[in-house]
C-alpha cells in the first residue's frame, strides 16, 4: 500500500493482502468525498471486518438486477459502483450491438437519496457515459420499444429507504436474464477502474446524444392502456370513489392520468404520501404488500371521503395493493394471489365476451411465476386456454412473453395499469350488485378454493442460509429431502438450485436451474404446495404455501386450519428460526 492523499495507507495496512488491495483501489478510484471519507474512517478505526464486508465482495444480479444498501464499498450502491456497472454495461452492449452508437440506452430513476453518502438516484443518470435519455419509472420499459439497445433503472422499488438498485433491461423491454446478466457482470469486473471521463457529471448534459422521451412515452403508454379498457362508457357513470397512495414515490401523476384515460375522475390522493420523499416518512416500510398496517393513512382518508376502494402503489409504482370496505368499520385487504385471481378472471371474462368461439381460446395464454397462486392454472384447465409457469421474477415472464408468442403492452410489473383495471372491474361488478370480495368467492366456487400464505423470515448471515438449505437436501441422510410436513406426506420435491425434480421421469427440472439462489418446492399428498426460497433483493427467506382445492370443496375453515398446520411445521422444522437466529416477520 502507498501514501494516498492525506492518508498514509502504509501505516494502516491490515495485513490482509486482498483487503489492503481493495482499500487502495477504493481510496484511489472514489472521487465522492463522502463515501471516500467513510472508508478512511473505518480504516483509521481499525474496523477490519466491516471493511472486508464492504470491499471484498461485489454485488451480483438477483431477480431485479443489482440491489444493496447505499454507502461506501464495492458491495454497496454508490457513485463508484454505479460507474463500474455502467462501464461494464457499455462494454457488453458495444460488443452485442454493432449499431449501439445510434441506438443508445434509456436511463430512468426513482426518488431515493441518502444524505450521508451523497448517493442519489437522480444524480446517477448524469454519471454514466453519454447513453441516450432520462425517464421515470412507470413508463420505463415502454421507452425501450423506441429502439434503444438496453435500459438502466436506478431504483430499489419497495425496499427500505437505505437501499438502492440498478435494474438492467434488454432491448425487448424485459429485465435481463441469463446469459446476459452473467456476461454483463464479467464486463463489469473487467472494467472496474473508472475511465477518465466517468466522473464528469456534465458529460451527459452536454452530449448531443441525449434526449428526453418522457412526454412522448407517457402519451404512448396512456394510449396503449385502451387495449385493456373494456367499459369506458360505464366508467364515466360510476358512482364509486377511489383513494390512491403513491407511498412517497413516482406513481401519483401516472395513476391520475390512467384513471382519466379510462373515463374515471382521478382517485383521491393521500396528501401526506403524494409527493416524492426519499425518507418515506409516513410509512414504516414502503411496501404496500405489508398490508393494513402500512395502509393506515389511506384507509382513514377513504372512510372520511366515503370511498369504497383503496389502492396503493410502491415507490416505483410497479406493485399494487388493494383494499375494499366491507362494512363501515372493516376493510378487506386483498393478497397478491387474490388480486391475481380477480385480474385473471376479469381478463378471461372480457376475452370471452369479444371471442365467443371456444376455439379462440387456443390463442389465449396466461403466465405466472412458480411461487404465485395456481389459480390461473385452474382457469386454464377448466376453460381450455394455455398456461405456463416461470421462475420467480418478472424478468422471466417478460422473457417468455417476448420469446414465445404474446403481444403485450408492458414487459414488467406495472402497478399503474393494474390500478385502473381494478377500478374498472370494481365499477362493472358494482353495476351487477357485486363487490370485489364477492366476486372472488364466486371465482373460488367455480374453479376451486386457492387459499395461500406468503411470508418470510430475515437472515443477514449468508452461511446460515446455505446451511438451512443444505440440511433440507440431506434431511434424512445424504441426498434425501423431507418426507412429510404437518402430518402429510410429501409426494414430490423440486429443487431448482440443483436442477432436481422428483415428478419428472428423468428427475430433471423443466424450469431453468438457478445455482445462484436457493429454492425448493414441496408438493404434499393433500394438495398443498409449499416453496422456500431466498429473496433476490433482500436478506429474506420467503415461504409460500397454498391449498389448491378442487371445485366443490368449500369448507374454508378446515382448509385454512390444514394450511396453517403445514405452514407452521414448514417454518419451525425446516427453517428452525430460533436455532438459526432468524428474525420473524412482525405482523
Amino acid at each position: 500500500m502507498e501514501n494516498n492523499g492525506d492518508l498514509d495507507l502504509n501505516c494502516h495496512a491490515t495485513g490482509d493482502v486482498r483487503l489492503d488491495k481493495a482499500i487502495y483501489q477504493w481510496i484511489t478510484w472514489d472521487k465522492n468525498p463522502q463515501t471516500r471519507a467513510q472508508i478512511e474512517a473505518l480504516l483509521l478505526d481499525g474496523q477490519v471486518e466491516e471493511l472486508r464486508r464492504r470491499l471484498c465482495s461485489r454485488m451480483a444480479f438477483g431477480t431485479a438486477g443489482l440491489r444493496a444498501a447505499m454507502g461506501a464499498g464495492f458491495a454497496l450502491i454508490n457513485d463508484l459502483t454505479i460507474i463500474q456497472s455502467t462501464q461494464g454495461m457499455y462494454k457488453y452492449l458495444a460488443r452485442s450491438f454493432p449499431d449501439f452508437g445510434s441506438r443508445g440506452i434509456v436511463v430512468g430513476y426513482d426518488t431515493r437519496a441518502q444524505e450521508a453518502s451523497g448517493c442519489n438516484s437522480e444524480r446517477y443518470y448524469t454519471i454514466p457515459p453519454p447513453f441516450s435519455s432520462a425517464d421515470h419509472t412507470t413508463t420505463f420499459p415502454k421507452a425501450l420499444l423506441l429502439g434503444a439497445a438496453a435500459g438502466v433503472m436506478v431504483t430499489a422499488s419497495h425496499n427500505p429507504k437505505e437501499d438502492n438498485g440498478y435494474k438492467v433491461y434488454w432491448h425487448n423491454g424485459a429485465q435481463i436474464s441469463s446469459p446476459n446478466d452473467k456476461e454483463i457482470l464479467k464486463c463489469i469486473e473487467e472494467s472496474s477502474e473508472p475511465w477518465s471521463e466517468s466522473w464528469n457529471e456534465s458529460l451527459a448534459d452536454n452530449s448531443p446524444l441525449r434526449s428526453d422521451p418522457l412526454r412522448e412515452i407517457s402519451k404512448k403508454y396512456m394510449e396503449d392502456l385502451s387495449s385493456v379498457c373494456f367499459h369506458r362508457e360505464l366508467n364515466t357513470k360510476s358512482p364509486l370513489k377511489f383513494v390512491h397512495s403513491s407511498f412517497h414515490g413516482v406513481g401519483h401523476d401516472y395513476v391520475q392520468q390512467a384513471f382519466r384515460a379510462f373515463g374515471f375522475p382521478p382517485p383521491i390522493p393521500v396528501p401526506e404520501q403524494k409527493d416524492p420523499d426519499p425518507n418515506f416518512s409516513t410509512v414504516s416500510c414502503p411496501n404496500p404488500e405489508e398490508g393494513e398496517s402500512v395502509l393506515e393513512l389511506s384507509l382513514r382518508l377513504a372512510e372520511r371521503e366515503n370511498a369504497t376502494i383503496v389502492m396503493a402503489t410502491d415507490p416505483d409504482a410497479d406493485r399494487l395493493a388493494v383494499a375494499e370496505q366491507s362494512d363501515r368499520c372493516r376493510w378487506k385487504v386483498f393478497t397478491g394471489n387474490e388480486l391475481a385471481a380477480l385480474l385473471g378472471w376479469w381478463m378471461l371474462f372480457n376475452w370471452k365476451e369479444t371471442h365467443p368461439d371456444p376455439a379462440d381460446r387456443e390463442r389465449m395464454y396466461m403466465l405466472a411465476t412458480t411461487v404465485s397462486s395456481k389459480i390461473l392454472k385452474a382457469f386454464a384447465r377448466i376453460e381450455g386456454f394455455h398456461f405456463e409457469e416461470t421462475l420467480p421474477g418478472f424478468k422471466w415472464i417478460g422473457k417468455k412473453i417476448h420469446d414465445s408468442y404474446i403481444c403485450f403492452v408492458v414487459y414488467d410489473k406495472d402497478g399503474v395499469s393494474a390500478a385502473v383495471v381494478v377500478a374498472e372491474m370494481a365499477s362493472y361488478l358494482y353495476n351487477k350488485n357485486l363487490t370485489l370480495h364477492q366476486q372472488l368467492e364466486n371465482i373460488f366456487e367455480t374453479y376451486g378454493y386457492h387459499i395461500s400464505t406468503t411470508s418470510y423470515v430475515i437472515c443477514h448471515d449468508p452461511p446460515t442460509v446455505k446451511r438451512i438449505f443444505t440440511r433440507l437436501r440431506n434431511f434424512e441422510g445424504e441426498n434425501t429431502y423431507p418426507r412429510s410436513s404437518g402430518g402429510h406426506s410429501i409426494v414430490d420435491v423440486r429443487d431448482v438450485t440443483t436442477g432436481y425434480d422428483s415428478s419428472q421421469p428423468d428427475k430433471l427440472c423443466v424450469l431453468p436451474m438457478t445455482k445462484s439462489s436457493q429454492m425448493i418446492t414441496f408438493t404434499l399428498q393433500n394438495g398443498i404446495v409449499a416453496t422456500l426460497r431466498t429473496s433476490g433483493t433482500e436478506p429474506k427467506i420467503k415461504f409460500y404455501t397454498e391449498f389448491c382445492a378442487p371445485p366443490g370443496k368449500s369448507d374454508i375453515s378446515s382448509l385454512e386450519e390444514e394450511l396453517k398446520k403445514v405452514t407452521d411445521t414448514l417454518v419451525e422444522e425446516f427453517l428452525e428460526p430460533d436455532k438459526n437466529n432468524l428474525i420473524r416477520r412482525s405482523i
